[in-house]
């Protein structure tokens, strides 16, 4: 029996009209089975550069594959839901306007759902092939870091994933967003907050309602990564708002003996910050040494946003978050 999938690549692309014309070139020369029917749908998240246009080319080329739609709220997560809610397909698959791919991609991430066991996939991300490594920065082994840079690279086995896949390279079934929610809209970057994790919190919060995911390391795109990210400020900021989207995850838990968790919370915290800056200032390997450096700014950032989440609730507890959970349930 052949089993048919319908499919939606949902780009969602902010102010970089030239990676978007490579991304798009790459992903358009996709080849699947003819069983198989396939778009592409562009979300312009209020771009206001060439944009719009070098999308409608894309659209006016090949208006069958090739779909394209402006959201003007501000904001990644708001461009991905309204992706999910116009999207046609049945499994959506989701890569950004800063990748190429290669031509077997769509089909290695997506095959895997056939298999009704599975709610989602996660490919392999690796580094543009002109990359080059700063000397700081550890790539292997304990303390790297790449997973900043958004690689993902678990390796040449495909196997069942129980960690969160990378928002540039994963696809889920239509009906995962129907039943737990889209991606949540306080976090995800948008000008002037580098706060991410929408992707890894939807896989996180999937795993953790008991589904099944599946690594494809034949799934493979390309990232591009800017020399100004390839910075320790640009790392440090990063992990200092890693540290922030980490505490907007955390759901409200009880009080311990009648002392507040967010006080717990904020101890365990300021130890690990101090634990960090002593191993940090010892360390003499500039590799290791960055590693501490930077898990202590993560720390950092994540009192910084327990000490705004806690001023603004009324009893102190951390603030529940919605997810759009029903927003998507109309469209099937």
């Amino acid at each position: 029996m052949v089993v048919t999938l319908n499919i939606t690549v949902i780009l969602c692309t902010f102010n970089r009209c030239e990676s978007l014309v490579k991304a798009l070139h790459s992903v358009s020369s996709s080849v699947l089975p003819e069983s198989v029917t396939w778009e592409v749908l562009v979300v312009d998240n209020n771009s206001t550069d060439q944009t719009r246009d070098a999308a409608s080319e894309f659209v006016r080329r090949d208006p069958r594959k090739f779909r394209y739609l402006f959201e003007p709220r501000q904001g990644k997560s708001h461009a991905l839901n309204t992706g999910i809610r116009e999207a046609h397909g049945a499994v959506l698959a989701f890569m950004d306007d800063d990748v190429t791919v290669e031509p077997t991609w769509l089909h290695n991430l997506t095959a895997p759902l056939i298999d009704e066991n599975f709610a989602g996939v996660g490919g392999r991300i690796m580094p543009a092939r002109d990359f080059k490594v700063p000397k700081w920065l550890a790539v292997k082994g304990p303390y790297s870091t790449l997973g900043m840079l958004a690689l993902f690279d678990r390796g040449d086995c495909a196997n069942e994933l129980h960690e969160a896949p990378f928002g540039t390279n994963m696809a889920f079934r239509r009906s995962v967003f129907v039943k737990y929610g889209g991606f949540r809209t306080d976090m995800g970057p948008c000008p002037g907050s580098e706060i991410r994790n929408e992707d890894t919190e939807l896989g996180r919060r999937i795993l953790a309602a008991g589904e099944k995911l599946w690594y494809e390391p034949f799934a493979i795109v390309y990232h591009e990564i800017p020399q100004e990210r390839l910075t320790k400020p640009y790392f440090l900021r990063f992990w200092f708002d890693s540290g922030r989207a980490s505490i907007r995850e955390m759901q409200k838990r009880p009080d311990i003996l009648g002392i507040p968790r967010r006080y717990l919370t904020m101890l365990k915290i300021s130890t690990l910050l101090l634990r960090k800056v002593a191993r940090w200032m010892v360390t003499l390997n500039s590799q290791r040494r960055f590693y501490y450096k930077g898990f202590a700014w993560m720390n950092a950032g994540q009192l910084a946003e327990l000490c705004v989440n806690y001023a603004s609730s009324e009893d102190g507890s951390l603030p529940r978050r919605s997810t759009g959970a029903r927003r998507h349930g109309n469209r099937q």
